[in-house]
């Protein structure tokens, strides 16, 4: 009877020097990827950062045709003692307290909204989806063209059909003065109106994942709609409804696109958030590279400290230290 052979034991280090072989080609395949991608992203980034942060401590012009020169915190302490910019943070933050604040009431409504299952629920929910897929500068001009008072549909849509009550002519009883804060609430209203889908998408994830025992159990205990919402839906949704907060302030703290393409920061400066006086500061006419450079360092500087407290508040919602 013949048996078999066993294999020799020779083979064995010969498949494991092959799957070495074969790891270390995979290993040189991934850094051929990995390292290019991130040479690219520390040139795109990082070095802009930094030189920037280098510009900000010197008075320069792009368009000088000079060396920057070393002004240290001059920069920054006319910032800090201009009245104007801290005008221009104060719109800002009431832009983005305002936009923010309806953007997670109507976001939040929206989602319990859909989250109930209704016939043509899903073509709703595409149609509340449309406007954030839109750029904003086309939103802003798009707008711009709707507020317009003497084509506009707003004159309209308000009733004010007669010529006598229009929109521009009760404007034009305050003394030729634009309306105090109506600007503002005009580029309010369209930033809501393009977010809140972005808050309600996160809070319906938030939704979607709330176990349905829970709502069983509170049933069974005869537990109220009001109950039902503050001491389930409420906490569930929290984690994520606070992130969504987190992203629309940044985004509100950074706004220029929607804003420029509706009001360019007018009428006067009503609308002049920090954004756009950086940009003019940078580009439009003034060219002031040094300047503007420490003024968007403090702008990012206010950025992370609100993006902190945020953050602080959402480990203390989830119950972490």
């Amino acid at each position: 009877m013949t048996t078999a052979k066993a294999p020799s034991a020779g083979l064995q280090p010969s498949t494991e020097g092959k799957a070495r072989r074969r790891q270390m080609s995979d290993n040189a395949i991934m850094n051929l990827f990995v390292w290019p991608t991130l040479a690219l992203l520390i040139a795109i980034n990082v070095f802009p950062l930094l030189y920037s942060l280098y510009l900000s401590f010197t008075n320069y012009s792009a368009i000088a045709g000079k060396a920057p020169v070393w002004v240290g915190f001059a920069n920054f302490a006319d910032i800090l003692n201009s009245p104007q910019l801290w005008k221009y943070f104060a719109t800002t933050g009431r832009y983005a307290l305002m936009s923010v604040s309806l953007q997670t009431v109507l976001g939040f409504s929206l989602a319990m909204l859909v989250r109930q299952k209704f016939r043509g629920s899903g073509l709703v929910t595409t149609l509340i989806l449309v406007p954030m897929m839109i750029s904003p500068v086309v939103v802003g001009l798009f707008w711009k063209l709707m507020y317009n008072p003497t084509f506009g549909f707003f004159n309209y849509f308000l009733g004010f059909t007669d010529p006598a009550n229009s929109l521009d002519v009760i404007a034009s009883r305050f003394a030729g003065q634009p309306m105090p804060g109506l600007a503002l609430w005009g580029v309010v209203l369209v930033d809501v109106w393009m977010w809140s889908p972005f808050v309600m998408l996160l809070v319906l994830s938030g939704l979607n994942a709330i176990p349905d025992y829970l709502y069983e159990a509170a049933a069974i205990d005869r537990a109220s709609s009001w109950f039902q919402f503050w001491r389930i839906t409420l906490p569930q949704v929290a984690p994520l409804l606070l992130i969504a907060v987190l992203f629309r302030t940044i985004e509100a703290f950074k706004s220029f696109d929607l804003i420029m393409g509706m009001t360019g920061g007018g009428p006067g400066d009503q609308t002049e958030v920090i954004a756009v006086s950086l940009y003019r500061m940078a580009f439009l006419g003034q060219f002031r590279s040094g300047y503007s450079s420490a003024l968007a360092y403090i702008i990012l500087i206010i950025i992370i400290a609100v993006s902190n407290l945020y953050i602080r508040y959402l480990n203390k919602a989830k119950g972490e230290q």
